[in-house]
């Protein structure tokens, strides 16, 4: 089925790191809100990394996200999927990252999950020049990873923006 990407970007800026992810979930594209399926560790992962409450609502993500210099959006603007399913993306377009990252000071760019990685260096990389980070998906499909070893991988996110900062 062919689905749009219906999410903006979240950025201004201040933002530093960039997190990319593949192309937003069903839920995701009802919500029009990244990462709103309520098994999806995102929010989990970032708000404990940065000692921060629950994030609950879209605008306290939102907050959250611009507070700490965090870039949000995803590789693909349009394609046909089934589902939720990154392995059935097919006939893929990609969302403008390289313009992205001409309009900010974005020194870090982290992709969310092999597939959102694997799309970036097919279809961004040389555009962009710039080498991602893969980390592991914050998915529920991703059951290979507990929310401990999320936590342990994704803490780099931190460590390496306070380094360049």
């Amino acid at each position: 089925m062919f689905a749009i990407h219906n999410i903006p970007p979240i950025y201004n800026q201040d933002s530093q790191i960039l997190i990319l992810g593949s192309f937003p979930s069903v839920k995701s594209r009802e919500a029009q809100f990244f990462y709103h399926h309520p098994q999806n560790r995102f929010w989990k992962v970032l708000a404990t990394l940065y000692h921060h409450d629950p994030l609950l609502t879209i605008e306290e993500k939102k907050n959250f996200l611009l507070e700490n210099h965090i870039a949000l959006w995803d590789v693909i603007q349009s394609c046909d999927i089934h589902g939720s399913s990154d392995s059935s993306i097919q006939n893929v377009i990609v969302n403008d990252i390289a313009g992205l990252l001409k309009d900010t000071h974005m020194t870090h760019i982290y992709t969310n999950g092999k597939k959102a990685h694997q799309l970036y260096m097919k279809y961004c990389y040389e555009l962009t020049h710039q080498k991602d980070i893969c980390l592991p998906s914050t998915s529920p499909a991703n059951a290979a990873y507990s929310l401990d070893k999320l936590l342990i991988e994704w803490q780099q996110i931190c460590q390496e923006f306070m380094e360049s900062s």
